[in-house]
């Protein structure tokens, strides 16, 4: 099964200011020399998906260089890729499903049995395949990648209404009042902004969504097509990755979207015990160079909020915890 990957990372991060005042988000230091985009291509690698695009925009260079010189090196003389697109001159993106409209020849080019729309700015580890495995057993058209969060935290999230079998009947962008879990009325099904598209369907939501003016999967494709395509949510605390130690939290996410929860993520993946442990050689994040820890301090501005929040726990700041 041949996929290609597009792994967006052009959003401006404007939460994570003064830290993405030159560079995007995805290209922040994280922790031990990794980036946050390193997150999701690592999954991806590790996963078996060798065809990547990394879908840039905001501020680009310090993201293209990482990539040029982490990633691209291991992809050479090998069947896969890795590149960074941006957008047309004059003609920037609008939106998640405007970025992958922009590059739909080029998708269609490699002719593939599944294409995967990932978000490049969330600290997770992920078996993707287990996900293509469902979305192939229920042949669906779109699968979106869930987590159960407390229902006071999911407003901030898409959030999904789905029957037993994952199968979604309603997708409301950020909701006031998000509509809880069947069975248990203290969580929603929150999107983690991952998806999986049979290549016909994801032409066809494209075609119709360009039609409509449409530019965003979670604002506008995703909540129109569930009632009449086949859309299933993957509960990712179904999947499992080796490697994991005991005292590690499973399915274990976050969206490090401001300096608190990139400050709390960061403490996760610290002390002898953490929660996240960045070291993992069965299912290894890739990506670390040794310049970056050196760059990490450049990259912080000397009037920024301390985001490694060393005089207090953060752990239970701006956190989203699974069921």
């Amino acid at each position: 099964m041949k996929i290609v990957a597009l792994v967006l990372a052009g959003g401006e991060g404007t939460r994570l200011y003064p830290l993405t005042a030159e560079h995007a988000k995805p290209a922040l230091p994280f922790a031990n020399g990794y980036r946050i985009v390193d997150f999701v291509l690592s999954n991806l690698v590790n996963s078996k998906i060798s065809t990547i695009y990394v879908v840039a925009q905001y501020k680009p260079d310090s993201l293209v260089r990482h990539i040029q010189s982490a990633w691209a090196p291991s992809f050479e003389g090998g069947e896969g890729l890795i590149k960074v697109l941006l957008p047309r001159a004059n003609a920037p993106f609008r939106g998640t499903a405007d970025a992958v409209d922009q590059n739909l020849a080029l998708i269609q080019s490699h002719k593939p049995d599944m294409v995967a729309v990932f978000a490049a700015d969330h600290v997770y580890r992920m078996d993707v395949r287990q996900m293509v495995d469902f979305h192939r057993r229920r042949d669906a058209h779109a699968t979106v990648a869930a987590l159960a969060v407390p229902l006071d935290k999911a407003r901030g999230f898409g959030v999904l209404s789905a029957e037993a079998d994952g199968r979604v009947r309603k997708f409301t962008e950020k909701p006031k009042q998000p509509p809880s879990i069947p069975g248990d009325p203290r969580f929603a099904y929150a999107s983690m902004g991952n998806y999986l598209f049979q290549p016909r369907a994801l032409e066809r939501m494209l075609a119709e969504a360009r039609e409509r003016c449409e530019f965003d999967f979670g604002r506008d494709i995703l909540p129109r097509v569930c009632a009449k395509d086949r859309v299933y949510a993957y509960d990712f605390a179904e999947n499992c990755v080796p490697g994991l130690a005991d005292y590690e939290e499973r399915a274990y996410w976050r969206d490090v979207g401001t300096l608190a929860a990139l400050a709390a993520a960061q403490q996760d993946a610290a002390g002898a015990r953490p929660r996240f442990n960045l070291w993992n050689p069965r299912w290894p994040i890739h990506g670390r160079v040794q310049e970056m820890e050196e760059e990490a301090a450049e990259l912080q501005p000397a009037t920024a909020p301390a985001w490694r929040a060393a005089h207090r726990d953060r752990r239970t700041d701006e956190r989203v915890q699974t069921s």
